[in-house]
């Protein structure tokens, strides 16, 4: 096998609470993920060399800063693997927004590479590789729709209606440790049983990180309230985008068909298998 291409899926925090503030800084919270069937995509060829090479690169981000970069560089470091990679990223999903775009991306890059270089690396392994990278990165490798706690590291698999969303991208690009560094971010909710939280469901699910992102980035307040008036509406992580669940196809289409100019949007169906665990048959 010389080559792969492999999609990087969205996620969606359904619920997001702020439960405590660690002393290393991390905060303790508790989501529940919801993995999409849109992305971004990565193609991959397998080179001789160590040389690992990503384009396009992203504007303001040196190339061996980007995620992707970074996990093929962990990979190799930590299997002694003495191959390389030449790595094209199609980028559909927004920086900064609150989709776990470039979590997906490092996620899909370990899973990718490590099938490309044939290593014996199970899931657990690349999932414990992942956290290093980023705490929302072990969702994506393990690949299911999940609660999680800790900073997000454990996980419990999760089975979720496979719902239709929208997904509406104001045009600002949310700085996530502004908002976790905010004074007025609520930091004590008190936790909850998964089991609760399931039998509650989404009319009682919020995000604790909503009223301070919506604060300090009001394009994401008026991005919300206009959905909002189509069906309940809920910010993603710490945003910038915000979604909405729905039923039926149609109905998606038809709030698509009046977002207005400025705003980016998409509709996706929840899954609670990923994406690329179908494509690379770990389903």
């Amino acid at each position: 096998m010389n080559e792969l291409v492999l999609p990087a899926p969205a996620k969606l925090n359904r619920l997001l609470h702020i439960t405590g503030r660690r002393d290393d800084g991390y905060h303790e919270l508790q989501t529940l993920f919801q993995l999409l069937d849109h992305g971004d995509t990565l193609h991959f060829r397998r080179r001789d060399d160590e040389r690992i090479s990503l384009s396009p690169g992203v504007p303001g981000v040196d190339h061996e800063a980007n995620l992707v970069v970074r996990a093929a560089r962990l990979l190799q470091r930590t299997s002694g693997c003495r191959l390389g990679a030449d790595i094209r990223l199609d980028k559909r999903l927004p920086m900064g927004g609150g989709l776990g775009g470039g979590s997906s991306n490092a996620a899909t890059a370990l899973l990718g590479l490590s099938r490309l270089w044939s290593l014996p690396l199970d899931l657990d392994a690349l999932a414990a590789l992942g956290l290093e990278l980023g705490a929302d990165v072990p969702v994506f490798v393990r690949g299911r729709s999940a609660w999680a706690e800790g900073i997000g590291e454990r996980l419990v698999p999760v089975a979720l209606d496979d719902d239709w969303f929208v997904v509406l991208h104001p045009g600002v690009e949310v700085a996530t440790a502004a908002v976790f560094q905010a004074p007025q971010l609520t930091r004590d909710t008190p936790p909850i049983s998964m089991a609760r939280a399931l039998q509650e469901g989404p009319p009682a699910w919020h995000n604790d990180c909503q009223p301070t992102v919506c604060r300090l980035y009001p394009a994401v307040g008026e991005a919300l309230g206009w959905l909002s008036d189509f069906a309940p509406s809920l910010l993603t992580g710490t945003g910038a985008c915000v979604f909405c669940r729905l039923t039926q196809e149609s109905e998606a289409d038809s709030i698509l068909s009046r977002v207005g100019t400025g705003w980016q949007a998409f509709k996706a169906r929840g899954c609670n298998t990923s994406p690329l665990h179908q494509a690379l048959g770990l389903a």
